[in-house]
């Protein structure tokens, strides 16, 4: 049988490809950036999870766990924007099926691992509701997140100038 390339059948009924398949996307980065691995931390494991935070403490305590080291409101918030950056950012849902956060599931996210603590958390949430005031938002930052005109680019810039308020007052 001789292959076709004017893209008619052959005897046999077969096509003949007369295109070069597409390329395969790059694969991402064995490992990732030590900068990066930083601030967007890995989700916890499973077993993870599972041990309650007091055995967790207890364990730190012996030195066989490593707990996260909280971080303040201007850190929590920089670190916010890398999670976004690195997990996806989505609207309408804090955590999405395909694994992407809004605004409010990171810091839930950053909270459940031990990256901020409540306390510093809500102060990172006045700051950016400070922020969204300055820009005429009277809603609250996750309605604000849900609008159907933002962008990532447009939350980002947003969270970057809480963080950079935040600062600026010691935070």
């Amino acid at each position: 049988m001789t292959p076709t390339t004017s893209g008619a059948a052959p005897a046999s009924g077969r096509f003949t490809r007369t295109t070069a398949p597409p390329e395969s996307p790059p694969a991402p980065p064995a490992v990732i950036p030590q900068s990066l691995e930083i601030w967007a931390p890995e989700p916890p494991t499973w077993g993870q999870r599972m041990i309650p935070k007091g055995i967790r403490s207890a364990m730190a305590d012996l030195g066989l766990w490593q707990e996260p080291r909280p971080l303040k409101p201007s850190f929590h918030l920089t670190q916010v924007i890398e999670v976004l950056t690195r997990y996806g950012w989505c609207q309408s849902f804090d955590f999405s099926p395909t694994g992407r956060m809004c605004l409010r599931g990171a810091q839930t996210f950053l909270e459940s691992t031990g990256h901020v603590t409540a306390i510093d958390r809500g102060k990172a949430v006045n700051y950016l509701q400070t922020q969204l005031s300055r820009q005429g938002v009277t809603m609250r930052f996750w309605e604000w997140n849900d609008l159907p005109g933002n962008t990532f680019r447009g939350v980002e810039a947003t969270i970057s100038a809480a963080s950079d308020m935040a600062r600026k007052n010691g935070d």
